[in-house]
């Protein structure tokens, strides 16, 4: 078996998307409104890598002695579905509240024709996809309640992180709050939880193999990797090119607590610190360029890079450390995915 499973995927993907669209028929739904949601499940997981869907599978392969039966290998592809699906759905949400333009390269699913609002209830059907599949497919698995309690507890975590940055852009979370604290907070329920520790997590307690320190290193781990990961993308919303991000930057339109800001108000005088309470989180292009020239004076860009550093320096140390050799072998190659995806390389 190949672990490089992105084609696999995807027609695990049709296939899972498939069995839903053929229970609402069943049901009664009408034909119109299942070819709608068939659509929407295929249009809002495709042009991504299939990054957690992936991680699924190949970890399950890894854990299992780079062996997995068919009926394994099945499996643990629909479970990486699953993720996809949560991803799909949280994505559609996430765009909505930030009112952004484009999401991998596209027009954002709300902002395409005949969509708009509806995308919500989309992103609803999306989710509830999830834990219809689970029972279809898994309610005689002897880790049936594991499983869904791990998507219930992803559900929670990233609907917090959300909560607390949805705030800053409300404008209910001051200036003075955004703190590191604060900040590696969002950063480890919106983005750490979902992404990293999800698709490990899933085939550990789908193959049985889980301990408690096991988790904890898994936990541990996915914490670092999720701030990282965080703070890549904060960085790129304000300095990447979107021909390869696939999505416009709004940060500071938005007065996200992000990487930056965060640094930019810990590191600034009384002066800069007005120049951002003024400008920060709006939309004017002189008030962006302000902020942007902020950020210069403070050499933002150049802290960046070296925290960057440090914190790559950091993750390879806790890989090296780790005594469990599977599990070693698995963030590895998740490290490896990341790392290879063009529209995380970090612009000079």
């Amino acid at each position: 078996m190949a672990i490089s499973a992105s084609e696999s995927l995807q027609g695990v993907l049709a296939d899972v998307s498939k069995e839903i669209t053929e229970h609402l028929s069943i049901i009664g739904l009408g034909p119109e409104a299942v070819d709608r949601i068939y659509q929407c499940f295929v249009l809002t997981t495709k042009g991504g890598n299939l990054l957690r869907g992936r991680t699924v599978l190949d970890t399950g392969f890894i854990l299992n002695g780079h062996d997995l039966s068919p009926v394994q290998s099945e499996e643990l592809a629909v479970l990486g579905c699953l993720i996809e699906f949560f991803n799909a759905a949280y994505v559609i949400w996430d765009d909505i509240m930030d009112g952004s333009s484009t999401r991998r390269g596209q027009p954002c699913w709300y902002r395409r024709d005949n969509v708009g609002m509806i995308a919500i209830n989309d992103a609803c059907i999306l989710k509830s996809a999830i834990y219809f599949t689970l029972k279809k497919r898994f309610r005689d698995h002897p880790r049936y309640l594991d499983l869904h309690e791990l998507f219930d507890e992803a559900a929670l975590r990233t609907e917090l992180g959300q909560h607390c940055d949805l705030m800053a852009t409300a404008k209910l979370l001051k200036p003075g709050r955004f703190t590191w604290d604060q900040y590696e907070f969002i950063a480890a329920q919106k983005t750490a939880f979902y992404t990293f520790y999800l698709p490990i997590a899933i085939p550990l307690v789908y193959l049985k193999l889980t301990t408690a320190k096991m988790l904890d290193d898994v936990h541990r781990a996915s914490t670092l990797l999720g701030l990282v990961f965080q703070a890549r993308d904060d960085f790129l919303d304000v300095y990447g090119d979107p021909s390869v991000t696939g999505k416009i930057g709004t940060d500071i339109q938005e007065n996200k607590c992000s990487w930056l800001s965060v640094y930019a108000l810990e590191n600034c005088n009384n002066d800069q610190k007005e120049v951002f309470r003024k400008c920060y989180g709006s939309s004017n292009d002189g008030d962006i360029s302000k902020v942007m020239k902020l950020f210069r004076d403070l050499n933002v860009s150049e802290a960046f890079h070296d925290w960057n550093k440090a914190m790559s320096a950091k993750i390879d140390a806790m890989v090296e450390e780790m005594t469990d050799v599977a599990l070693k072998e698995v963030l590895i190659a998740f490290l490896s995915k990341y790392n290879r995806d063009p529209r995380r390389t970090l612009v000079p």
